[in-house]
């Protein structure tokens, strides 16, 4: 298991004060690319007790922080952006796992090159979030943009232990109960084991 992104050091090219938020992006990608690739077909739209699915929280990962990348150059959403955002709590069935994954990867790969342009003094700079236009700047968006992702990949992850209804050995299959560790802590964390 590697070690967590913010124990591996600084990331190039990011300014001291966007350093978390750099790593909070690594480290949500690192777990998806652990995870995603263990979704079933059945289990990306399946939404336990009403909870949201799997398939929902990576498209909206890819969209939201694709929003707030707008909103942190300066720019309001396209029309095709708000298409995509009336329909994105729709289940899309026709819409795999994989594609979900390489949508979220080319956003965040898009979020960390903005994040390596802006500087010390771009921090502050206004910004407008919304139709409405609510006041906020870059450093703010930001490190929304890096809660966001981080709470989004552990609603996934627990979305996913809680329709398996137990922790999965390694290498296991849906179902398969752990003896040594509680549902949820298993020594690899709080993450579903892969198939």
């Amino acid at each position: 298991m590697r070690e967590a992104a913010w124990l591996r050091g600084p990331v190039e090219g990011v300014i001291p004060a966007l350093q978390p938020v750099a790593h909070a992006l690594i480290q949500a990608q690192d777990d998806l690319e652990w995870v995603v690739p263990n979704i079933s077909p059945e289990e990306l739209w399946t939404a336990p007790g009403g909870a949201a699915s799997p398939g929902f929280h990576l498209l909206h990962l890819a969209e939201s922080t694709d929003r707030l990348l707008t909103y942190a150059r300066g720019e309001s959403l396209s029309e095709a952006q708000k298409v995509r955002l009336s329909t994105e709590k729709e289940p899309q069935p026709s819409v795999g796992a994989e594609e979900l994954l390489a949508r979220v990867r080319t956003v965040f790969a898009e979020a960390l090159a903005k994040v390596r342009e802006v500087q010390e003094e771009d921090l502050d700079e206004t910004r407008h979030v919304g139709t409405e236009g609510i006041p906020s700047n870059v450093r703010g968006l930001f490190y929304h943009m890096a809660e966001h992702a981080t709470r989004h990949v552990g609603q996934l992850i627990t979305t996913l232990n809680v329709s398996r209804n137990a922790p999965l050995r390694h290498g296991g299959s849906a179902g398969a109960e752990s003896s040594a560790e509680p549902r949820g802590h298993t020594s690899a964390g709080a993450r579903p084991e892969p198939r």
